[in-house]
C-alpha cells in the first residue's frame, strides 16, 4: 500500500512536550517539510531558543545549537559566518525575540545577516507561566496584567514584522497564521520562501506565525484558534510585509 502521509525526515520522531492544542508542533512539521522539500537537511543548522521551544534540538533531525535567552540571532550569525554554505535558522517565541532579544534581532536584520527566523507569536510568555509579552494585546489578561494590558502603563503591542520590514538589510518578512487549514498551507509556503531567500543570499528573512497558547489563555484548543482569528489578526494583519526581488 502506498503511503500518502509520513513523518518528515527532518523530524526525529520523538514525542514532543507541548501542551494539548499548542501549535508549536504544527510549526515544527512545516519547518521540517520545507527543509525536506528543498533537500537541505544535511547542511542545515537550527538555533533553539529559551522558551516553550527550548527542546527543539530534540525534535529537528538537523544540526542544532542552544542559545541563551534572546541570543539566537547572535549565535546564528556566528554559525553562518563560519559556515556560509550552510542554511541557518532560528526558532524563537515572542518573549525570546521581541523582549530580551529585541536588540539581537534588530541588529541581525540591520546587518543583512543571511538567516531565516521562525518567529512564534502567541501573545504571551508560555513556558514561565503566562506573563504579559511585548505582543500581548491591549486589554489581554495575563498573569502580570490581571486587569488587562493598558497602553498607558505597559505600552502598545509591538508589531515586529512591520518594524523589521523598515530595515534596509531585511529581504523578506511575512506574517501567517495557523487558525485553519488554508492558513497552515500558506504558512508552509512562507517558511519555504524564507529558506529560499537565504539560499539565494538576499539577506535577512523572517516568518512571523500567529500561534495559540490554550493553557495560558485559559481556553480549549478550538476556542484558542478562534481567538487568533477574531482578536490577533485584526491587530497583526497577515501577509507579506517586505520582499526584495
Amino acid at each position: 500500500m502506498a503511503k500518502v502521509f509520513e513523518k518528515p525526515k527532518a523530524l526525529t520522531g520523538k514525542p514532543n512536550h507541548y501542551c494539548p492544542g499548542c501549535t508549536h508542533g504544527i510549526v515544527h512539521r512545516l519547518v521540517a517539510e520545507a527543509i525536506d522539500d528543498l533537500g537541505i537537511r544535511e547542511n542545515t543548522v537550527g538555533v533553539a531558543p529559551v522558551g516553550c521551544a527550548v527542546l527543539a534540538y530534540e525534535y529537528f533531525n538537523v544540526d542544532m545549537h542552544e542559545a541563551a535567552h534572546g541570543r539566537a540571532p547572535a549565535v546564528a550569525t556566528g554559525i553562518k559566518r563560519v559556515l556560509p554554505d550552510n542554511v541557518v535558522f532560528t526558532y524563537q517565541g515572542d518573549g525570546d525575540l521581541a523582549s530580551i532579544g529585541t536588540a539581537e534581532i534588530v541588529h541581525a536584520a540591520n546587518r543583512g545577516e543571511k538567516l531565516t527566523t521562525i518567529f512564534i507569536n502567541n501573545a504571551i510568555y508560555g513556558m514561565t507561566g503566562g506573563q504579559m509579552a511585548p505582543t500581548s494585546l491591549l486589554g489581554q489578561v495575563t498573569a502580570t496584567s490581571p486587569y488587562g494590558r493598558s497602553a498607558e502603563t505597559e505600552g502598545h503591542p509591538i508589531r515586529m514584522s512591520e518594524m523589521l520590514a523598515t530595515i534596509e538589510g531585511t529581504a523578506y518578512v511575512e506574517r501567517v497564521s495557523l487558525h485553519d487549514i488554508k492558513n497552515i498551507l500558506k504558512a508552509k509556503k512562507a517558511i519555504k520562501k524564507a529558506f529560499e531567500v537565504q539560499i539565494a543570499g538576499k539577506g535577512f528573512a523572517m516568518v512571523e506565525i500567529l500561534s495559540t497558547c490554550p493553557t495560558n489563555w485559559g481556553m480549549a484548543p478550538a476556542e484558542a484558534l478562534k481567538w487568533v482569528k477574531d482578536n490577533m489578526i485584526p491587530y497583526y494583519p497577515l501577509g507579506v510585509k517586505k520582499e526584495v526581488v
